[in-house]
């Protein structure tokens, strides 16, 4: 099985010299996985990109895209997707807040039979970490907010706005995203939905980010994906 997985980072050095070494012992080298991990970094100024370039010189699997410009993360997956040459395309966020463990059930998930598989943070209540106050409160607006998703299209899926999922590269090149911002990971679930591939998702544990800070805004990010939301239930539903 080949498998590449796709690290979009902006200023997540630290985080990256802990899960990239994690990854490579628990995914690649445990399960004898063939794959790269892909950085796809924002010029991050905090030196991301030449750490994850220090780390490669030991693995030799990891290609990493330095991007001038901040362009969202839907810019960012696509450009990591894209880039990708594997079988199947595992994307996380790189603040160690989804676990190793919990990728290998996410490839376990989508080799019996599935095209995509999502990790949901709500599936489950004891699978949400005790989390800080400020991240507490993002939750809440995600969970709710994702129901609200849930209605809208149609789709079982508790989890829209999760970047932790994988993708057969067969389907991710049929589906043709278009969006630049958070609203790429409802459009992924959405067309590939829609056009009739399987879709499925896995509670798994949210945690705390180690380092860093979370680079996502709710009040700019969340009036644009009810709008992605609204258009694409207008598009493909109705």
């Amino acid at each position: 099985m080949e498998l590449d997985i796709v690290l979009p980072t902006y200023n997540e050095k630290e985080n990256i010299e802990i899960f990239i070494p994690k990854i490579e012992k628990e995914i690649f080298k445990k399960r004898k996985i063939k794959g790269e991990i892909i950085v796809v970094d924002d010029n991050s100024p905090d030196g991301t990109a030449r750490a994850a370039l220090k780390l490669n010189k030991k693995y030799k699997n990891i290609k990493v895209i330095i991007r001038k410009e901040k362009e969202g993360i839907g810019a960012a997956l696509r450009c990591g997707y894209n880039a990708a040459s594997g079988r199947l395309i595992l994307s996380s966020d790189s603040d160690l807040s989804f676990s190793t463990n919990d990728m290998l059930r996410l490839i376990d998930k989508i080799n019996s039979g599935y095209d995509m598989v999502v990790g949901s943070r709500y599936l489950s209540k004891k699978d949400y970490e005790k989390l800080k106050i400020k991240t507490m409160i993002k939750g809440f607006v995600s969970k709710y907010g994702n129901i609200l998703v849930r209605v809208f299209s149609g789709i079982d899926i508790h989890d829209y706005s999760s970047n932790f999922r994988i993708i057969r590269r067969k389907v991710w090149n049929d589906i043709e995203t278009k969006e630049k911002t958070n609203s790429i990971l409802l459009e992924m679930i959405v067309k590939t939905a829609y056009k009739g591939y399987k879709v499925a998702e896995i509670p798994v544990k949210f945690l705390e980010r180690k380092y860093g800070k979370s680079k996502i805004n709710l009040l700019k990010e969340v009036p644009k994906f009810f709008i992605k939301l609204v258009y694409y239930s207008l598009k493909y539903r109705f």
